[in-house]
């Protein structure tokens, strides 16, 4: 079978209307691969492209990713007569695997990567328009021009499952599997973050300033900690804060010290409850954020540090 190295950047293959339909694979569609922001932009590049030339496709979807979607081991081959491959190496027995099972289809093999021409996950395929192969000029990964995405929130999420001095007024471990549950329904970047400082552990800052410097750029932080709503506040980002401790402590009384409204006790935890507080945070608490952390610059002599030399100064004589 004749296999390309290159392909035609900017060339669009037009396709007739009763030709059969096409699916869509790749490494996202196996259900021991793994989907990637690159792999599942390429997608996107692809369908754009056969959105705009017209033939009918479908996507096969790993069931681990996309439980709900289409999944290879449910397709009926003799639906399609065309098979496209996106993206990643063209290696290994699960792309062979395609070829014999989709052997009556013209497979073709698009912003792929090439290790060895040789190959029978290679040779399977009519056509390879390679992003590179050996000796051959590399083409643009699809990814780069797939079709623009809008922005969404960057949240950085600090909680503890420690502070057991509180004894059985913690509900930390119900408040991190809720607020966690919740979030991972939430349209939003997630970063996970730590308030601990670690010079040996290059995962983690080993600085303040480090970790500021990371706050300063979230549009948005859930803690459970105070000093997550403390530090986040200082950087002037929003900060939604949950008390872990039934009854409200140090969470709370330090969310009444700055003056900030985003807290939501042990006791009232709720999607509800969550849900207005995170669209008060990234809407008016922007600039209540930016507002606080400007507060916390202008009045540093309000703490208690304030009161420490008098407490220093040795008792009078006598």
């Amino acid at each position: 079978m004749a296999s390309g190295a290159g392909g035609h950047p900017g060339r669009t293959v037009h396709l007739r209307q009763d030709e059969p339909r096409t699916l869509l694979t790749g490494w996202f569609s196996f259900p021991d691969g793994e989907a990637t922001a690159g792999d599942v932009l390429a997608l996107h590049r692809v369908e754009d492209v056969l959105r705009r030339s017209g033939p009918a496709y479908d996507v096969a979807w790993s069931p681990g990713f996309r439980p709900g979607g289409l999944h290879l081991e449910d397709v009926r081959p003799e639906r399609y007569g065309r098979l496209v491959f996106v993206c990643g190496p063209l290696h290994g027995p699960q792309i062979e695997r395609l070829h014999r099972r989709f052997a009556h289809c013209v497979r073709i093999a698009v912003g792929v990567s090439v290790i060895d021409p040789g190959s029978p996950a290679v040779t399977g395929f009519h056509r390879v328009l390679a992003r590179d192969a050996p000796a051959a000029e590399p083409a643009l990964d699809l990814a780069a021009g797939a079709p623009a995405l809008p922005a969404r929130p960057v949240v950085g999420v600090v909680l503890t499952h420690g502070q057991h001095e509180y004894g059985p007024a913690r509900r930390h471990d119900v408040v991190a599997r809720e607020v966690t549950a919740w979030l991972h329904g939430r349209d939003c970047a997630r970063l996970e973050l730590e308030t601990r400082l670690d010079t040996r552990d290059w995962r983690l800052c080993a600085t303040p300033a480090q970790l500021q410097s990371v706050l300063a750029r979230l549009d948005l932080v859930v803690t459970d900690r105070l000093h997550g709503m403390v530090l986040a506040l200082r950087a002037g980002t929003p900060a939604l804060a949950v008390d872990p401790v039934a009854g409200g402590a140090k969470v709370t009384a330090q969310a009444r010290a700055c003056g900030w409204p985003a807290l939501v006790p042990a006791e009232r935890l709720a999607t509800a409850e969550l849900d207005r507080w995170w669209d008060w945070c990234l809407t008016s608490g922007r600039a209540a954020a930016r507002r606080r952390g400007d507060a916390f610059a202008a009045d540093a002599g309000r703490d208690s540090a304030e009161g420490l030399p008098a407490v220093l100064r040795p008792p009078p004589a006598g």
